[in-house]
């Protein structure tokens, strides 16, 4: 049994534990806990409850308002793991300036980063996006057809991108992507990312950018891309969406090939 005296020994020690990881405490709380209470009260998941606030609030067809109702959603009712405003202007900026013809996407969620490169692309540009869970492909379909987007613009893929990755080109007709969004689990960004260059789906020149770099992280990633000598790459430092006291970034990689 612990004596009165050693617990009192380590009261400040929990204090500053607690002050130094408060904002880890309550992304948990956010981001676990609520999620579970609501799924308990509300029989509903937290991706169609976040669904049915942007029906409610959002204007059809605009896709800018649709992405600011998803924001309201997540800093004043439930935390989502969308891009979110400071890492969406980093992802519209590079559409922008390299104006892909082919995009693809690994990682739909809710259709929030999808929307967002969908109204940035080049006329006659087509996105391609991924997502294996198909509960969430279904709450993006709803999502991305809301803000205005048809399937020549948009091909929404339900599979795991392991699966889909090798019958890009066959199955669905993107030879390669000048451009690849990586937001899925981020153990799956190596293998999908050296799938990709086994599938030659990338030209020389494509831009890939991964989010999430620093947290949760992709270390072995990192690693081989640093390594391997067939990328340059530059990190974008940025705080995780919706929490600006954790620290987060997005990698952006410019493929070279081997030379």
């Amino acid at each position: 049994m612990v004596s009165p005296a050693i617990a009192l020994a380590f009261i400040p020690f929990m204090f500053t534990l607690i002050l130094r990881y408060r904002h880890y405490f309550l992304l948990f709380y956010r981001a676990v806990l609520v999620r579970r209470l609501q799924d308990y009260l509300t029989g509903i998941p937290k991706d169609e409850r976040a669904f049915q606030y942007v029906l409610t609030h959002a204007i059809p067809g605009d896709p800018v308002h649709i992405l600011e109702t998803f924001d309201q959603w997540s800093y004043h009712c439930e935390y989502l793991s969308n891009l979110g405003p400071q890492k969406a202007k980093i992802l519209e900026r590079l559409i922008y300036e390299k104006a892909p013809l082919s995009v693809l996407e690994l990682g739909t969620y809710c259709g929030y980063a999808t929307i967002l490169i969908a109204q940035s692309l080049p006329l006659g540009a087509r996105l391609y996006t991924v997502e294996m869970d198909a509960r969430k492909a279904s709450v993006a379909e709803k999502v991305i057809r809301l803000a205005g987007f048809d399937d020549d613009t948009v091909e929404l893929i339900v599979g795991s991108s392991e699966e889909v990755i090798p019958q890009l080109k066959e199955k669905h007709g993107l030879l390669q992507a000048d451009f690849v969004f990586m937001d899925h689990w981020k153990r799956c960004y190596l293998r999908d990312l050296q799938l990709l260059e086994a599938h030659n789906l990338l030209p020389e020149g494509a831009t890939i950018l991964a989010d999430n770099i620093i947290f949760p992280g992709a270390p072995q990633f990192l690693q081989y891309v640093k390594a391997c000598g067939k990328y340059q790459w530059k990190l974008h430092r940025t705080s995780l969406q919706y929490f600006r006291a954790i620290r987060d970034g997005m990698a952006q990689l410019t493929y070279i090939g081997l030379k």
